[in-house]
């Protein structure tokens, strides 16, 4: 599906390939809720896009929270008897239990396995596991080389550090013709998993850069925050800017394989839901539409019922829905080029719905009015789309009475938004329609 907002800016192949090369530059990267590695991931954002960082000194409340204590960590390993790593973080970022504290001494193997995570049923795969509200130590590691740890004493190091600091997150504004705003969300406290994370941070900062060329109606508002703590800490320090959204998406999982799938805000029927499966639905695609409940990522915290924001979740494949979810076999290999690219051009599809949907009122109301003499009705191209065109027209004159918006006329019309936006448009020219005031 091409669309004409802002579709001559982009080229799919290329954006893919820049999405995918930036999440190849971050997934080496260990990454948690605070620390050096979200200012690390947050500084190579910022060559895309100039965020503004933002630090919260451990110990400040946050709603009913409280900014914990920064972690960082330089090492982490166990060594088995003969002096040899059987666990190692340098080789994997996700062998370490995320947050865990400082451990430098010799365990037997029993209390090692109380320590020891794994997935029996993929024993090949890595998990990832955090500690972050209740300090513990430990290691994460493939089940078929767990099986193999023999009996004996084992040397167990984390060389970390768990101290008072600051929690950072990045947000980038881009002003549009009115302070009516946009919202977009992704989290940056994940370590290497690249559906899971890295594909939200790449589609959003590149679809940043594209909105910062255009001139939009709404404003946008962009956020990269550690999950949870992070949106719960923007929500404490910018309730003044909350009767501003009018919309707002979190981004996730939009590397897979799989269909396009869209959790409704809270509100249920908020103009973001209708939005976005307008959307889908004249995408031609297989996808998915799940209603809201008060789990999963941010959308959550926005959705919350103190704020009730109109804040929906887009993703490919939903959380705990493929295997590979939170383990090391979320990689490179797993997240496609060309899905990120279709998973913006979407977004793009979306925004296109919100700049564009608006009222109009039918100045020729009576009767149906003689579009031919007007040059209204001739062949645009295929024959396909040229009744479709022509069915917009009818659909948008008949419509148009003021109450309905063009997002109401493709919805009522099973038209797409992009033809019943071009059948507008040319009523106008023509003197036939008129713009009301915008909501």
């Amino acid at each position: 599906m091409d669309y004409s907002f802002l579709g001559n800016i982009i080229n799919r192949e290329v954006s893919g390939n820049k999405m995918y090369g930036l999440i190849e530059r971050l997934y080496p990267i260990c990454r948690s809720i605070t620390g050096n590695g979200v200012r690390e991931t947050l500084s190579i954002v910022s060559e895309i896009i100039p965020l503004e960082i933002i630090e919260v000194k451990s110990g400040e409340k946050a709603l009913d929270w409280e900014i914990p204590l920064e972690w960082n960590i330089t090492d982490a390993y166990v060594l088995d008897e003969k002096g040899d790593k059987v666990i190692d973080f340098k080789e994997s970022n996700l062998h370490v239990l995320n947050y865990s504290v400082p451990i430098d001494k010799d365990v037997s193997l029993e209390e090692l396995k109380e320590h020891v995570f794994t997935i029996p049923e993929r024993p090949d795969w890595i998990p990832y596991r955090t500690s972050y509200h209740n300090k513990n130590w430990g290691f994460c590691m493939a089940h078929s080389k767990f099986e193999k740890l023999k009996k004996g004493n084992y040397h167990v190091k984390v060389d970390a550090t768990l101290e008072p600091g600051s929690l950072t997150y990045g947000e980038y504004y881009i002003k549009g013709e009115t302070e009516q705003e946009v919202l977009i969300s992704c989290h940056i406290c994940h370590p290497s998993l690249c559906n899971d994370n890295l594909s939200g941070i790449a589609v959003a900062a590149f679809l940043a850069e594209i909105l910062t060329k255009s001139k939009p109606r709404f404003s946008y508002r962009f956020l990269f925050v550690p999950g949870t703590i992070g949106s719960i800490t923007w929500l404490s320090r910018n309730e003044d800017k909350l009767g501003n959204i009018r919309h707002g998406l979190v981004l996730t999982l939009l590397g897979d394989e799989g269909k396009l799938n869209y959790k409704k805000s809270r509100r249920g029927n908020a103009a973001i839901d209708k939005i976005v499966e307008n959307a889908l639905k004249t995408k031609n695609d297989d996808y998915g539409i799940i209603d809201f409940y008060p789990y999963g990522y941010d959308e959550r915290q926005f959705c919350s019922p103190g704020y009730n924001l109109p804040v929906g979740r887009l993703s490919r494949t939903p959380h705990g829905e493929f295997p590979e979810y939170h383990t090391s076999a979320d990689n490179l290999d797993f997240v496609k080029a060309d899905k990120l690219s279709a998973s913006l051009v979407f977004l793009l599809g979306v925004f296109e719905i919100i700049e564009g949907n608006r009222r109009y009122l039918n100045l020729n109301p009576k009767g149906e009015p003689q579009l031919g003499k007007r040059g209204l009705f001739k062949k645009i191209g295929g024959e396909s789309k040229t009744k479709d065109y022509h069915m917009a027209l009818l659909w948008v004159l008949n419509l148009s009475d003021g109450d309905c918006s063009l997002l109401d006329i493709s919805v009522r019309s099973g038209l797409g938004f992009p033809t019943i936006k071009e059948a507008a448009d040319a009523l106008i020219k023509v003197g036939l329609l008129k713009e009301l005031n915008e909501e």
